[in-house]
């Protein structure tokens, strides 16, 4: 048998052009728009389109961060975006090596010596440092003239690529280390690339399931050394030892890191780690640790860096989980399906999903119409059809009063009169025939199976289960003759759940009469 894929929850998603303007909203792409307009007339550059220092520094005038002392390093980071993402295009041809050799020498002429094309300490550029020329690619057409789906995709092909920068190892590192040896040794910087990315991709997918679990948690930022810890110390470790404290400082440090990076692209918020944490220790970075359990109430916990998904975030990390054959639904997947589809699934969806579900579900037929389609699915004595037949009555509560044709025409059904009637009843419809005692006691049974189904032995069924036997003293003598399959199991649940021990062993002794009389 092909093995199953994994699944994730449901999360929603904002609409295409909502993500769209997010993503053109977003401070690196933003920047790399601007770029690549500001050379479509075309920009002399070096080999790989490299902008020379004096472009360099046109580019950060243009883009207002003159001022910033990590303006170089913003303006590079937004013109390499440009370049791989294709909003701009770098020609290498011999033709536009001469045009761009022109161009500088044109711009040589113009002004005193300290055209944009100049170095930084007043010597003429080396001869290949204009060896390419850049022009506005197709991509930027697409910017404002394609559709939110054409931004997505170029905002994802540049998230791809800051992704994997945030991956990469310190260039410091690699930069010392050939200095050194002249040659580059992974397991002496201590890095694998599997392994590093691997971890990143951990990381967002935990901050993906945290905001598919509980929006409304999601909605606030997670502290950086929580996030960390989820990532290294095992779930059935009650107290970290201190080397499992230093991998979460090293990792937080690393995703401070990291975390700065992505940033700019719109996939997260977040807020870094206060510098005045973070010492060096044999070299590396380390998170200093309160030294008492008062210190770290008293502490801040937003110093140690605090991160969210943004929707835009939530968008790109769930393409990539397609993308790597996981099953990553959406809210509104299920609307065009039938309602069979809809019944299996809803169950596993957390309840602020499974109700938008159902809405865009049914805001697709005439409440008749969806009943019907409801009422068939839901229908059967297999195992699953009692939390098919809950999960019917739930989805129907947001259902109007036109409906009601299509619930009286089953008020004589086995399996759907009982919900029926109940529907009928809530919504206040004259005229509902009173259910016989068998049919009262049939749904009964139904309803608490669905219950195990979902919950299992939970305080909440206890609690039914000893309401339901407390309003009927005589409830086992009836409820072991129901001709439902799951009569025993429930009967037996009931004898697990209720508190009174007298009732319990009447429950033990239904369900052997039950299972003796099937």
């Amino acid at each position: 048998m092909p093995e199953e894929r994994p699944t994730m929850p449901p999360v929603r998603l904002r609409t295409d052009a909502e993500l769209a303007r997010d993503a053109l909203a977003a401070p690196l792409l933003a920047r790399a728009v601007r770029l690549a307009r500001w050379a479509e007339p075309g920009k002399p550059v070096a080999s790989g389109g490299v902008l020379p220092e004096g472009e360099l520094r046109a580019a950060i005038e243009l883009l207002g961060l003159s001022g910033d002392e990590d303006g170089p390093e913003h303006t590079a980071q937004a013109w390499q975006l440009a370049v791989d993402t294709g909003l701009v295009e770098i020609d290498e041809s011999e033709e536009a090596s001469g045009a761009a050799a022109a161009a500088r020498s044109e711009g040589e002429g113009e002004g005193d010596g300290g055209g944009a094309g100049d170095r930084a300490d007043g010597e003429a550029p080396l001869g290949d440092e204009f060896s390419a020329l850049a022009i506005s690619g197709e991509e930027l057409r697409l910017i404002t003239e394609g559709g939110p789906r054409d931004i997505l995709d170029i905002w994802l092909d540049g998230f791809e690529t800051v992704l994997a920068d945030a991956a990469a190892p310190d260039l410091g590192d690699i930069a010392a280390q050939i200095s050194e040896g002249g040659e580059l040794d992974l397991d002496a910087i201590d890095w694998n690339p599997e392994e590093e990315a691997e971890f990143l991709d951990g990381v967002l997918g935990n901050l993906y399931l945290l905001t598919a679990l509980d929006e409304e948690a999601a909605a606030a930022s997670v502290p950086l050394p929580a996030l960390a810890a989820s990532m290294i110390v095992p779930e059935d470790m009650d107290e970290p030892t201190d080397d499992i404290l230093e991998e979460v400082s090293e990792a937080m440090v690393r995703l401070d890191d990291q975390f700065r990076l992505l940033a700019p692209t719109g996939l997260i918020d977040y807020q870094p780690v206060d510098e005045a944490l973070i010492q060096e220790v044999d070299g590396e970075g380390r998170i200093q640790e309160p030294e008492t359990a008062e210190e770290l109430e008293d502490e801040d916990v937003s110093r140690y860096g605090m991160v969210r998904l943004t929707p835009l975030g939530i968008y790109a990390v769930r393409a990539r989980m397609i993308e790597a054959g996981i099953d990553a639904p959406a809210v509104g997947d299920l609307a065009g399906k039938g309602a069979d589809i809809l019944l299996d699934a809803l169950p596993g969806h957390p309840e602020p999903a499974a109700q938008a579900e159902a809405e865009q579900w049914l805001a697709r037929r005439t409440p008749e119409e969806a009943a019907r389609e409801l009422l068939a699915a839901a229908r059967g004595d297999d195992e699953g059809a009692p939390l098919r037949r809950l999960t019917c009555q739930q989805t129907l509560s947001l259902v109007g009063t036109e409906a009601e044709p299509a619930l009286r025409e089953v008020l004589d059904d086995r399996h759907l009169g009982g919900l029926a009637r109940v529907w009928l009843a809530e919504h206040g419809v004259a005229g509902v025939p009173e259910p016989s005692e068998a049919m009262v006691f049939w749904l009964t049974v139904d309803t608490l199976a669905a219950q195990l189904a979902t919950e299992g032995d939970s305080a909440e069924l206890r609690d039914l289960v000893r309401g339901l036997v407390d309003q009927s003293g005589s409830f086992f003598d009836s409820a072991w003759r129901v001709d439902h399959p799951a009569t025993a199991e429930v009967l037996e649940a009931m004898g697990r759940l209720h508190p009174d021990k007298q009732a319990a062993k009447e429950a033990r002794k239904a369900a052997f009469k039950a299972r003796s009389r099937a």
